[in-house]
């Protein structure tokens, strides 16, 4: 489907919802202040990111087990394949992305190696350098800051996002289909997060497959244990941030809206839901690429 680029004013961008708050939103940098206000900020901000990081690699595992991106495979290997990419640029990969193994399956369809670069605007290195280990080196990462509305010119290739579009808000989204778009760059979204109520219903399933999953994860951390059996802090937190995800998502038409307001002559966008596993869990996605 090829969308028109629109002029700005022609169409408002979707009212955001307000449910919830991005874990990094509070817009504030590291050396802001100065002296001990500045030490205080960068050690809250340690604290913060050791914690978000033992949550994002608890979801990770959880969505590989449940290989819930797996039905998109298909669509994503046609988008690299039309576009020409060698290289897919991975934003907001958390704890690593479902790329240990879509990466095999993309390429077992395409018939060609594909080099996957791991980014993060705060890099999770623990699981990205595990990751590496465990690819033979297929997927590397950028330890630098990535800001996904304005990507180095350096990573070039297709870039990918799973499971983290809803957390920003629409301006904010336009930014990067924007950014990739005047790089002729092409760029793939997917989500799992639906206002479907059988969806927001399966979120109660996240806090026991955390616990099923949290004695596999490595490296084994004592504090881990902790906080998911003993204080259960990290499978509450997993389910709160299910629900306010599946209310903050967006969905096809909002996505599609987005594409109008996007100047991008040649450009090809591809937008809607697939089926799920079973039925279960549809993924929302968006996928642009120049042709």
């Amino acid at each position: 489907m090829e969308v028109a680029a629109g002029k700005p004013g022609e169409a408002a961008l979707p009212p955001r919802r307000t449910f919830g708050r991005k874990i990094d939103g509070r817009g504030a940098r590291i050396g802001e202040v100065g002296g001990a206000n500045e030490r205080a900020d960068f050690w809250g901000h340690c604290v913060r990111r050791r914690h978000l990081n033992e949550l994002t690699d608890a979801l990770q595992s959880i969505l590989n087990w449940g290989a819930v991106y797996a039905p998109i495979a298909p669509r994503l290997g046609r988008a690299i394949a039309v576009s020409g990419a060698r290289r897919v640029v991975d934003l907001c990969s958390g704890g690593g992305g479902p790329w240990p193994w879509l990466r095999r399956s993309i390429e077992a369809q395409n018939g060609a190696a594909l080099e996957i670069c791991l980014t993060d605007k705060y890099p999770n290195v623990g699981a990205f350098e595990r990751a590496r280990a465990a690819s033979g080196g297929a997927i590397g990462y950028c330890a630098e800051s990535v800001d996904a509305a304005r990507v180095p010119a350096k990573l070039s290739g297709l870039r990918t996002m799973f499971t983290s579009v809803h957390h920003f808000r629409p301006e904010e989204v336009v930014a990067m289909l924007q950014d990739a778009a005047n790089r002729r760059q092409g760029i793939a979204m997917f989500d799992t997060a639906t206002r479907h109520p059988l969806t927001i219903a399966l979120t109660c399933v996240v806090p026991v497959a955390a616990l099923l999953v949290t004695p596999f994860l490595r490296p084994f951390r004592w504090p881990r244990i902790f906080w998911t059996y003993v204080i259960p802090v990290i499978p509450l937190a997993l389910w709160i941030d299910g629900i306010v995800s599946c209310l903050r998502a967006y969905s096809p038409a909002e996505l599609r809206e987005m594409t109008v307001r996007i100047s991008a002559p040649g450009y090809t966008w591809e937008i809607g839901e697939e089926s799920g596993i079973r039925g279960l869990l549809p993924v929302t996605y968006l996928v642009g690429y120049p042709t």
